[in-house]
């Protein structure tokens, strides 16, 4: 797997990477992470491309996410204390 690009971003890090003809777009915000995988022939234009699927409303959508991932882990780990 490569690091093909990052995409700044103020509340996760984003970055994509490239690996058996897959574009793999990772979003990370702390101890969390969220993956996607696109076959590179799904997306014209290559890692250009992949900046244009990862428009400010999915991307909101993923921060959304992030808040539900990190409840749900939050409300698991009381249970285990």
């Amino acid at each position: 797997m490569r690091i093909l690009a990052e995409l700044p971003h103020p509340d996760c890090k984003i970055s994509i990477f490239g690996m058996n003809q897959k574009f793999i777009i990772k979003f990370e915000q702390g101890t969390l992470e969220q993956s996607y995988k696109l076959a590179e022939t799904d997306v014209v234009g290559g890692v250009n491309g992949v900046f244009e699927i990862l428009d400010e409303t999915f991307i909101n959508h993923v921060l959304a996410q992030f808040s539900s991932m990190r409840t749900v882990f939050i409300e698991a780990y009381q249970r285990y204390e």
